[in-house]
């Protein structure tokens, strides 16, 4: 058990270095802890970590795949490029509702029965999506599709925190995070690949037929990671056992019995008022919209009207390197901050700050701010008018800033787990619904402010933006006892 280390004020005491400030908790002996992570072997880890995987890449990969079909979608169904492009942010939408509902019942139910619960809706919906003859038919579907596939990271992430110890956690999470980013890695082309020599229909009708083979696997093989006795059910089953045993239980509470669990899809929103979580969600927030929003999404006029690339399949090639450094970057990230975990608690003799995860980030501080404001300044500007090189330097810096934006967002991701070991799932889906729908509003305002005031303010706003984002990062770290104490959230649960 976990072992608050408090003063006889109920303040933390300050048996620390110099200038550092106070960690939390003292972790029990190494092995003391660990036996609820040796359920299962290490092969046995990497298999669930795979599947798991697979399932994180589908969001990802749907949402990447859909921007390079717009044009071909907008005539397709007879509709502007305006509302083609709402597909986009409404299905953000369907995934951030669907990961705060899946993750809420995946600590009631557990993490197995919510895979098989989603991807059936995931499924149907991408078949409907196919097979839509009008954009409202599109837009319905496509937010069903989008539910479906919500519990990819959001759950999957809680799988990674219910079978790695705190010192294995980041690198599993870097693992994880590099699996899943395959998605937005290779979509853009694939989508494109289709849009150009098929059918952005056929594309769709593909990833059901994946879905399902997906779907087959877990069903057969994936078990069941939450940790024995946490689930809400199981705490539910022994209050009615203790009830039975007292002979207190009524008609009314057997009549109850039957009765299916509803739970409130925004409670997990709710741990987001716990300071420290705040600061993380949003320094994430003004860190990766840099990606996703400002370069990738407008990045078929970009490369149009600068370097007069037009051919779909080339134009999804062109997020390839984006992708390659967020391969490169998270588990370079996920071990970097199992390092830091390490380092400082064995210099602190066995206590443990949990925010020296994220000493990981401020390494990216220079790649993020950095590649947008020479992106701006490469297709913003005349100043290079040899193309290729314009190209070159353009496509370096997508590279650039894949890198830098997941040297934050894995550590991230696995100090959520780590302060919110119980809710792992909720305190993800949380963080990346909060996300989603912000950057779902970024999306619908970014065409109209390269189009007002070009690519150079855009992408030199978007760097001083990400700046901001690291300022938060570096205050959770410096002060992230004191915003911990101010926190009204049941915290650091049992590793």
């Amino acid at each position: 058990m976990s072992v608050h280390d408090r003063g006889p004020n109920g303040g933390p005491t300050s048996s620390r270095p110099v200038g550092e400030t106070t960690p939390l908790i003292t972790l029990p002996e190494p092995g003391s802890h660990d036996l609820v992570y040796q359920r299962f072997s290490s092969r046995q880890k990497r298999f669930i970590v795979m599947m798991v995987s697979f399932c994180g890449i589908i969001p990802l990969f749907i949402g990447g795949s859909f921007i390079p079909s717009l044009p071909q979608i907008s005539k397709d169904l007879d509709t502007t490029m305006t509302k083609a492009s709402m597909v986009v942010s409404l299905s953000i939408l369907g995934i951030s509702i669907g990961a705060l509902t899946a993750s809420g019942y995946s600590t009631f139910y557990g993490r197995r029965p919510i895979y098989l619960f989603y991807f059936p809706l995931f499924i149907i919906g991408s078949f409907a999506v196919a097979s839509s003859c009008t954009i409202n038919q599109l837009i319905v579907w496509r937010f069903v599709q989008a539910f479906g596939t919500s519990p990819g990271v959001s759950v999957g992430a809680g799988v990674i925190g219910d079978i790695y110890k705190l010192e294995e956690r980041g690198g599993a999470m870097g693992v994880f995070f590099a699996c899943i980013l395959l998605g937005p890695t290779i979509a853009p082309f694939v989508g494109g690949f289709a849009a150009h020599y098929s059918s952005w229909r056929a594309l769709q009708a593909s990833i059901a037929i994946a879905g399902l083979v997906i779907f087959m696997f877990i069903y057969a093989f994936l078990p069941e990671t939450s940790h024995p006795g946490e689930k809400g059910v199981d705490k539910m089953e022994g209050s009615k056992t203790n009830s039975v045993r007292s002979g207190h239980r009524g008609w009314a509470e057997k009549v109850k019995d039957r009765l299916p669990i509803l739970l409130n899809p925004l409670a997990p929103l709710w741990l987001l008022t716990s300071p420290n979580l705040l600061l993380v969600c949003f320094g994430n927030i003004l860190i990766t919209h840099t990606i996703y929003e400002v370069l990738l999404v407008p990045i078929s006029v970009t490369l149009g009207e600068k370097f007069g690339i037009w051919n779909e399949a080339v134009v999804g090639a062109c997020f390839l390197p984006s992708g390659l450094g967020n391969m490169i970057g998270a588990p370079i990230a996920g071990r970097l901050s199992d390092y830091f975990v390490v380092r400082y608690r064995t210099q602190r003799g066995g206590l443990w700050y949990p925010e020296d995860r994220l000493r990981a980030t401020p390494y990216a501080f220079l790649l993020v701010p950095g590649s947008m404001f020479l992106s701006g300044f490469v297709t913003g500007t005349d100043y290079i008018e040899n193309k290729t090189l314009g190209l070159s330097i353009y496509l370096f810096c997508l590279f650039v800033n894949g890198l830098g934006i997941d040297i934050v967002s894995s550590p991230s991701a696995a100090y959520f787990v780590d302060v919110m070991q119980k809710r792992s799932a909720e305190s993800m889906a949380a963080n990346s619904s909060t996300r989603q729908v912000i950057q779902a509003a970024m999306v619908a305002a970014i065409m109209p402010m390269v189009q007002t005031y070009g690519v150079l303010v855009t992408d030199v706003a978007s760097g001083v933006l990400s700046s901001a984002g690291f300022v938060l990062m570096w205050a959770t770290i410096r002060y992230g006892d004191r915003l911990r104490q101010w926190s009204n959230v049941e915290d650091l649960t049992d590793r």
